[in-house]
């Protein structure tokens, strides 16, 4: 997950959701804001505390999730 160091997940934190950077701002959250039509900057004005990285990355790690299989193995 090193291709992510902006993205991290703690137990304490937002019940351990992925956010950026230690914050109380999940991915989830970023990708829901944009999802909705909001642009990057008007993401970055009502959160002045992330940084554009922080956003792009979030929806990286966003789309690399959405990616990810479970592949079920099972006893022969």
């Amino acid at each position: 997950m090193n291709q992510f160091d902006r993205i991290t997940q703690q137990p304490e934190v937002m019940g351990g959701k992925p956010c950026i950077r230690g914050m109380r701002v999940t991915v989830g959250m970023i990708v829901g804001q944009i999802g909705a039509g909001h642009s990057v900057e008007e993401v970055l004005t009502d959160y002045p505390y992330l940084e554009r990285e922080d956003i792009y990355m979030a929806l990286r790690y966003a789309a690399w999730r959405a990616e990810e299989r479970e592949i079920m193995l099972t006893k022969a």
